[in-house]
């Protein structure tokens, strides 16, 4: 069965307008606020029909539904993760950090996946994607502290098998994610910070020389 494209975006807007209309002083009900954003999003959708695609197959769509709600609660889980891990930083500031940028090439092709992995980086504190390089398909990722950017990255790929399903893509999760770049080649450097033991000796090393 297939269904005009923009129908689905429309759709999709008015659920998002629920996600981003939030709570309020005086909270109205769910449905009342989708037939909102649907008042709203389908006559913008339509306007904008010409940007999708004719018609999308509504199988394939509601097939993708638990991998949309599975790289939702993942994706969740890894903000409020950072939320946390960032506000001990700043809590914490003797806490070492070693920033870093990471070459990280993706496996989803299609210009609506990397642009979600892409703004999936950079909502999550700690995370910046700086660039997307079209010829090696991979995201330059700027990270607060580098030391261990596989720990970084791994949810990252998480995101990306889901959305390997979601968007229908030539590969699958089954594939083998290609290995990142860290610059320097040379990384993980030296932390930084010192502990106190390590000052004195050093201190006293000058002062014997």
């Amino acid at each position: 069965m297939k269904i005009r494209r923009w129908l689905v975006a429309g759709l999709l807007f008015a659920v998002l307008w629920v996600f981003v209309a939030g709570p309020k002083p005086k909270p109205q009900p769910v449905g009342t606020t989708f037939l909102v954003g649907l008042g709203v999003g389908l006559p913008v959708a339509y306007v904008f029909r010409r940007l999708y695609g004719e018609e999308v197959d509504v199988s394939q769509t509601l097939s993708a539904v638990p991998y949309v709600f599975l790289y939702v609660l993942v994706f969740f889980k890894e903000v409020l993760i950072a939320n946390l891990d960032v506000a001990y930083r700043v809590l914490v500031p003797d806490r070492a950090l070693e920033p870093q940028v990471v070459l990280v090439p993706l496996r989803v092709e299609t210009a609506l996946g990397v642009t979600t992995i892409a703004n999936s980086i950079t909502i999550t504190p700690g995370t910046v994607t700086l660039d997307h390089d079209p010829d090696e398909n991979a995201l330059y990722v700027h990270m607060i502290d580098g030391r261990s950017p596989e720990a970084v990255v791994e949810p990252i790929r998480q995101w990306e098998d889901y959305a390997l399903m979601i968007f229908d893509e030539r590969r699958s999760p089954a594939d083998p994610p290609p290995e990142i770049t860290v610059h320097p080649p040379d990384h993980p450097p030296e932390p930084k910070s010192i502990s106190e033991d390590e000052r004195r000796e050093r201190v006293g090393g000058e002062n014997d020389g």
